[in-house]
């Protein structure tokens, strides 16, 4: 019998080890969408609870591919919540829907009380231990480390996932390389962790870095560590925080480890609120709103420059023989990119479903005026709440089944018929009206 993810059950485990043996594609018959000589990259970035989003994507394209298909991406690159994502696909990449089935039911019956520690007693002693140690201008050695403790989610975690079955689906061919992105408080740098086959070779651009390392749990909770919110990880005695923070180019590491078409999924598409007008009051930005747009800041902009750049480099390729370039540092190449983003704003949803949280984590973010509409953004990122985290899992189902046939042609290796082959992204069709009449919104 399959195990999979399970939230509540402390005897979990993902293993494809004992039960079954796991053959190759070729003795088994069972393939994916052909994609010829291309190898597809998926981008997962970070999101906090918006991650739900990218699980519905992710079984739309489940269902686009045969019943029992194994994993159709060669490069897997996860950062924050997403890392997590990455990790449970690569070590069950010999089935692909039954990795996709294990992440819905896990982001599905999420509560928060599975990713912190949310009962009132810790979140009162937290808010005190915060409060004495600004008062007193520190307390030394016993300084908070952080405002939410994640236990519960590194335990999860450790029970839930058989990060040893990662190196399995390398072996048989089902993947290429898992990379996780941290951030080294140390160093100052963005280290992509991966783990892959032995030609894959390591690099060092300016604040970034490639780094082989066989994947473990200290990766994924070291990615997701919220600076504040959640501590930071040692690993290799440097202390390490969410993955977003230092990422100005979350493309890249799929595209080092051979990627060169990638499949994004992001998790913000939001239309800019109206300017106020000349007699409207403007308020006084809250904490939770300042909180919210620090996250957001955090996670998204990274993604937003990188797919600026890259749609500025194939625009340049496209007048070049081969479609890539060959500089002192490096080989440019043109680079296809599918992106997938929520087709309606995951703010106004957040909203709705934010009374489910624990009535303690409810009055800590009362108090930072986080509870209204200005406060929503902290909200949508922080709401692990299985009401929010479902209806986030069906708009991603539904946006990806809405783009089947492009997902299928994508995974194919058909070309883009696309300004700069990117589809789906639209951040660029006014800076780029002049040569880019609209970038594909699918």
């Amino acid at each position: 019998m399959r195990r999979g993810l399970c939230v509540d059950s402390p005897h979990t485990l993902i293993d494809r080890r004992g039960a079954h043996s796991v053959m190759s594609r070729e003795r088994t018959g069972l393939h994916a969408v052909p994609s010829g000589d291309r190898k597809i990259g998926l981008i997962l970035p970070g999101g906090g609870a918006r991650g739900a989003y990218q699980v519905g994507v992710l079984k739309a394209i489940a269902d686009v591919l045969p019943r029992r298909s194994p994993n159709p991406f060669s490069v897997i690159s996860g950062t924050s919540a997403g890392a997590i994502s990455s990790a449970v696909l690569a070590s069950q990449a010999r089935v692909f829907r039954h990795a996709v089935a294990d992440l819905e039911r896990v982001w599905g019956s999420f509560r928060s009380h599975h990713v912190f520690k949310s009962d009132s007693l810790t979140m009162l002693k937290s808010s005190a231990h915060w409060a004495a140690a600004l008062v007193f201008g520190g307390l030394g050695v016993n300084n908070p480390r952080s405002l939410l403790d994640n236990s519960p989610l590194r335990d999860m975690l450790g029970r839930a996932i058989n990060l040893d079955a990662i190196q399995e689906s390398i072996d048989r061919g089902y993947l290429d390389a898992v990379t996780v992105t941290c951030a080294g408080y140390g160093s100052a740098r963005s280290v992509s962790f991966y783990q892959g086959r032995d030609t894959h070779v390591p690099w060092d651009r300016v604040r970034r870095v490639g780094r082989p390392s066989r994947i473990t749990l200290d990766h994924l909770m070291a990615s997701i560590a919220v600076p504040m919110m959640f501590p930071p990880v040692m690993i290799n005695r440097e202390f390490y925080g969410d993955g977003a923070m230092r990422q100005a180019t979350p493309l890249a590491p799929a595209v080092h480890l051979g990627a060169d078409r990638l499949l994004v999924i992001g998790v913000r598409d939001e239309e800019p609120e109206p300017a106020p007008g000349s007699d409207d009051t403007v308020p006084y930005p809250s904490m939770g709103r300042i909180a919210g747009y620090i996250l957001d800041a955090l996670f998204m902009d990274g993604l937003s420059q990188d797919l600026e750049r890259l749609t500025r480099i194939n625009l340049i390729l496209e007048n070049v023989q081969g479609r890539q370039l060959d500089t002192d540092s490096a080989r440019l190449r043109y680079i296809d990119a599918l992106v997938i983003l929520p087709s309606r704003d995951i703010r106004e949803i957040a909203i709705r479903h934010v009374r489910e949280m624990p009535r303690a984590v409810q009055l800590l973010l009362s108090g930072m005026g986080a509870l209204n509409y200005g406060g929503r953004q902290l909200v949508s990122y922080l709401l692990f709440e299985h009401g929010y985290t479902r209806e986030l899992i069906k708009l991603g189902y539904e946006d990806g089944l809405a783009r089947r046939e492009q997902i299928r042609s994508f995974l194919e290796g058909k070309p883009l018929d696309a300004p700069a082959g990117i589809v789906g992204w639209r951040d660029l069709s006014e800076h780029y009206s002049q040569r880019v009449r609209a970038l594909g919104r699918g």
